[in-house]
């Protein structure tokens, strides 16, 4: 996932080479059983959130689900690669929980080693679930999980600032807009666009909108298109507008940056709702606009409720009903008040929220406009596409390559490591 109720924590590994962006870093820590660690009454759950221990208002959440289905939940707790790890290990041994919530990058790692059912098997309907999100853990057509909620990146902006430079945020609808602004900003004394380049998952999850905006294909990372959102973001070091500095931040300290009051906008997510609104200046927030006009696409963070195949298929039906549980409409807006924000996978849901918090509207949309980074049935390639782009991106800022020379040499990587 991407965020929780506090902000980004570091990737995970899936199997040895997939790093997934997830919420702040945290150790592992065990809260509950193991995959082996049931009865007839007591049933196991694994999730990628150690920072809410078992007096967490989460805990009591999936402690409740138990308790409307009849049984006890054994919950146990990883940070996001050790959840991942163990899953694939659980996958080998057969020694599987009864439900897992994982990243939703991790959930076609998974569906690959068989260990999934799908939903239709285990008889969820998700012709509810907004198809943008569900995509992420569908596989050769097949769901395989429900997303929990989603959260996504925006355009944060210091409303102090772009009010002396000038700016209306509401003429960001382009690339050449929000370059203009840029330099109004700049002209003004004051710092541009502050974003995270840095050589990780949360790289390539930044550059996404820019990639996808320009109408780029995750198969081709050598496209014009590609080349064309590099170029944009080379530029603005170029003419100052950005800070060399983004070379190696991550999400965490782009937003450090961004709260000095320096900064005209600052790329983060959703996770980031609460800290905006107690910075010491005013801030908003436009949705990241596509290279010609429009909104970009958004990488979609957050996670999937899976239901790993058990040999006693007897477990299912109690499972089913602890699965709906959390995805209700009600128990997708707690879910969602819980981590601060997640949005609701589902109109209704979001609806819902909405009702508790207008103010999230800009987020919403930003979701509904949002993609999986392993749809397009890119399932496990994902990882093999991604480190070349995070390292290319990488190579163009510091100089060593133009953005298309790097770009270039990202798509030769890629093409080797899916064979």
């Amino acid at each position: 996932m991407i965020s929780l109720s506090t902000p980004v924590r570091a990737a995970g590994v899936l199997g040895a080479a997939l790093l997934v962006m997830t919420a702040p870093a945290a150790c592992s820590s065990n809260t509950g059983g193991t995959g082996g660690d049931r009865s007839a009454d007591t049933f196991t759950w694994w999730d990628p959130y150690p920072q809410h221990d078992k007096g967490s208002d989460w805990a009591k959440r999936v402690a409740a689900c138990g308790d409307e289905a009849g049984v006890t939940i054994k919950r146990t707790a990883y940070d996001t690669t050790a959840l991942t790890n163990q899953a694939l290990l659980a996958a080998q041994e057969g020694t599987a929980p009864d439900v897992i919530l994982i990243d939703n990058p991790a959930v076609s790692t998974l569906a690959d080693t068989g260990m999934l059912t799908t939903m239709d098997e285990f008889g969820l309907d998700t012709a509810g679930v907004d198809e943008n999100l569900l995509a992420a853990g569908v596989v050769d057509g097949k769901a395989y999980g429900i997303p929990i909620g989603a959260n996504t990146l925006g355009l944060y902006y210091n409303e102090d600032v772009l009010d002396d430079a000038g700016v209306d945020p509401a003429s960001i609808t382009d690339w050449d807009a929000l370059t203009a602004a840029l330099k109004k900003v700049t002209d003004a004394g004051h710092k541009g666009i502050t974003f995270a380049g840095t050589n990780t998952e949360e790289g390539s999850f930044q550059f996404l909108p820019w990639f996808w905006g320009a109408g780029a294909d995750l198969r081709a990372l050598d496209s014009p298109e590609a080349v064309s959102a590099l170029e944009l973001w080379t530029g603005w070091l170029e003419k100052g507008y950005a800070p060399d500095s983004v070379i190696n931040n991550s999400q965490n300290t782009t937003w450090e940056e961004f709260l000095t009051g320096d900064f005209g906008f600052g790329v983060n997510g959703t996770w980031q709702v609460d800290s905006a609104a107690e910075a010491d200046f005013p801030t908003g927030v436009v949705q990241i606009p596509g290279r010609d006009g429009g909104v970009a696409p958004t990488p979609t963070g957050g996670e999937f409720i899976t239901a790993p195949v058990q040999d006693d298929t007897s477990r299912y039906d109690v499972t089913q009903q602890i699965v709906e549980c959390m995805t209700t409409p009600a128990g997708m807006v707690q879910t969602a008040t819980a981590f601060a924000y997640y949005i609701p996978p589902t109109k209704a849901g979001q609806e819902q929220l909405l009702k508790e918090n207008a103010g999230l509207q800009p987020w919403v949309e930003a979701v509904r406009t949002a993609r999986g980074r392993t749809g397009d049935n890119l399932g496990t390639d994902y990882p093999k596409i991604s480190e070349p782009l995070w390292t290319a991106v990488q190579n163009a800022l510091s100089g060593a390559a133009s953005p298309a020379d790097a770009l270039r040499e990202a798509q030769a990587t890629a093409e080797d490591e899916a064979g």
